[in-house]
């Protein structure tokens, strides 16, 4: 009986000193602290990375603690990706609250291959900004498609920048120079790139029809690819989408510069922004293939082929 008791009070003692660390561990980490810093949730961060950074940026006490006072409460499925101001005098149901809602920053993914006018449909859902004015002051191509964190009041002029600096950062010399050896200016590179990037969907094919695209290029031969048509067609009422899924043989005879059916030589513009591997692509091109033509069959797969004859081989093969 003595030995049952000494254990209950055992047990009872570690049950008290438990909830009293507990309780202790979720009060500030200084209450007298008023200053806030800034603290950063990534899109897609596990509860126990945030409980980690909190502790390491000396905003709650016990990263244990606060895992499980979020997880015991339910909090973990409201917090949201952005970033926060906190200050070490909250406690950390405080904390867990304020991850909720309040963030100051909004995340907006802007994906390779989208036109400035999907852009400004993306911006314009999750930012105070008409898209007719981000439209308006974008520069096609040039917008580079990333995940930004982007605050909720800025303007139109502001995000453009943003967008068009981390092009200049992903742009770089190495990469200038390379395209430039190939004879092409940044304008070219990027165009060509918008391209490839409506052409291909893997590293290993955009390589290709970029080399493809540059060896017609300084043959004089019409690129001939119906994503510049596309481009040129504009928005599909019907379809609800800025990229006509097929092309009629009338299309493929629409009055403008765009149409590289008719035209040699580049388009006047980028016709969307491609992302970082369809730049390096070009950069990296080598004219020498012996490829010629190329075309993507119903499931997406890309077949080369050196001549006319072959070319239309697989046109009748993969796509008739």
């Amino acid at each position: 009986m003595k030995k049952n008791q000494v254990a209950f009070l055992f047990v009872l003692l570690i049950a008290i000193f438990g909830y009293l660390f507990y309780k202790q561990a979720l009060l500030p980490v200084d209450k007298n602290d008023q200053n806030t810093k800034i603290f950063v949730v990534n899109q897609g961060d596990s509860l126990q990375t945030i409980s980690d950074d909190l502790e390491k940026n000396n905003l709650i006490r016990s990263k244990v603690v606060f895992y499980l006072m979020v997880r015991l409460s339910g909090l973990g499925h409201e917090i949201q990706a952005g970033d926060f101001r906190l200050s070490p005098s909250m406690d950390a149901y405080e904390i867990a609250k304020d991850l909720t809602h309040g963030t100051m920053d909004v995340w907006v993914t802007l994906i390779e291959g989208t036109r400035k006018e999907e852009m400004a449909q993306v911006i314009s859902k999750q930012l105070d900004i008409p898209e007719i004015e981000f439209v308006k002051e974008a520069q096609e191509g040039y917008m580079f498609p990333d995940t930004y964190l982007i605050p909720k009041d800025a303007t139109v002029g502001s995000v453009i920048l943003m967008l068009k600096n981390n092009f200049s950062k992903k742009f770089t010399a190495d990469l200038a120079n390379k395209a430039a050896g190939k004879g092409l200016t940044e304008k070219q590179t990027v165009i060509l790139a918008s391209i490839v990037e409506r052409e291909a969907r893997h590293v290993k094919d955009k390589n290709l029809v970029a080399s493809i695209l540059l060896k017609r290029l300084k043959n004089d031969m019409p690129l001939q690819v119906d994503s510049t048509i596309e481009y040129a067609l504009g928005y599909q009422v019907d379809e609800k989408n800025w990229w006509k899924k097929e092309l009629s043989l009338v299309d493929l005879k629409i009055d403008s510069p765009y149409n590289t059916y008719t035209n040699t030589g580049l388009p006047p513009t980028p016709i969307c922004s491609p992302g970082l591997d369809s730049i390096k692509a070009v950069a990296n091109a080598d004219p020498s293939t012996p490829y010629w033509y190329y075309l993507s069959d119903k499931q997406g797969n890309m077949h080369y082929s050196t001549t006319l004859e072959e070319h239309n081989a697989n046109v009748k093969k993969y796509l008739q």
